[in-house]
């Protein structure tokens, strides 16, 4: 038995993992694709061997051969496309951030539980094996109290008004800059692993580089209520690119110099090690197969709407204490 999908928005996350892990998976069936440009539509459709295709993404919901929907638009679109699928009876697996607002996320979860379909987010780093190793040696005591994180996450990102991802510095159609961005990964990550957020700091700016709306920097401070302190940094004017994990602990610490690799340094009383975690070859490929299974066993998906409501809460504390 396999799950099947229609799939809205052929961009580029969609182009370069959601398509090809659905297409790979043993689980699923991409049955339709819808993009506003049918001609464009139609080419995604039979690079990734889908039956059908349209450019209102409306008529998606509306084919009774979907069971389940992956929302790939724009922020702003997928408060409305996810719960006009789900009203439609159709399972939901919805791109990060999950929403604009932690008010679109309550209405999100209302409406997947009201139709009785499943509801997940693509917080893909959830499943990095180097980010359950990090949570298993925090939870096993081997290298203490943990005290302090510190993430770092660095992308250059200037794009022309022609840019297809231009959408993502005007504040309307995406929340916010880089910490609404990918910082919403690295939220995830810190609350998976350390828990409830107790208070929030933070700071956002923007340098001489870029005239925008949103944020091109922005660095949050996270205590939380098991103690520990956690540091985020993200930016879209650095040059040199940064994707780095540091765990300080009272009787030890944790070095990942880049997360998407998976290769960490472990300090312990003993010595150090190192050891090597590597991501699957698509990334969303973990993500994908969970959420199909959860559907055909009748059980949540990993990462719920309600994970994804905690990265938005967290969110709006760092919109609304900017120091």
């Amino acid at each position: 038995m396999k799950l099947r999908w229609g799939l809205i928005g052929c961009g580029d996350i969609s182009r370069k993992r959601v398509a090809p892990a659905l297409r790979d998976s043993e689980l699923c069936e991409l049955v339709a694709v819808s993009r506003a440009r049918a001609e464009l539509a139609e080419s995604f459709a039979r690079e990734f061997d889908a039956r059908r295709w349209c450019a209102e993404w409306q008529d998606l919901l509306m084919d009774y051969e979907i069971d389940a929907i992956y929302v790939a638009t724009p922020v702003h679109l997928h408060a409305e496309q996810t719960i006009a699928a789900a009203e439609r009876g159709k399972h939901v697996l919805c791109e990060k951030p999950m929403a604009l607002s932690v008010a679109d996320c309550d209405r999100m979860i209302a409406a997947c539980r009201g139709n009785d379909v499943k509801l997940g987010v693509a917080y893909y780093r959830h499943f990095y094996p180097a980010v359950r190793r990090v949570k298993e040696l925090v939870d096993s005591g081997e290298l203490g109290v943990p005290v302090v994180a510190q993430i770092n996450a660095f992308e250059w990102f200037d794009p022309s008004a022609s840019d297809p991802r231009a959408w993502l510095i005007k504040k309307r159609l995406s929340g916010g800059g880089p910490m609404f961005d990918f910082g919403c990964h690295r939220i995830e990550v810190l609350l998976d692993i350390f828990g409830d957020v107790r208070d929030v700091k933070a700071t956002l700016a923007n340098t001489f580089f870029f005239d925008r709306e949103v944020e091109d920097t922005a660095a949050a401070v996270l205590q939380f209520e098991r103690g520990t302190c956690g540091t985020l940094t993200v930016t879209h004017a650095a040059r040199e690119p940064q994707d780095t994990f540091d765990l300080y602990c009272s009787d030890g610490s944790i070095h990942i110099p880049v997360l998407n690799e998976g290769t960490m340094r472990v300090v312990t009383r003993d010595g150090e090690r190192i050891e090597t975690h590597p991501n699957a070859g698509n990334i969303h490929q973990p993500l994908i197969e969970d959420f199909a299974t959860a559907v055909l066993e009748n059980r949540d998906p990993i990462v719920t709407g309600e994970i994804a409501r905690s990265v938005a809460l967290v969110e709006e504390k760092i919109s609304r204490n900017v120091l």
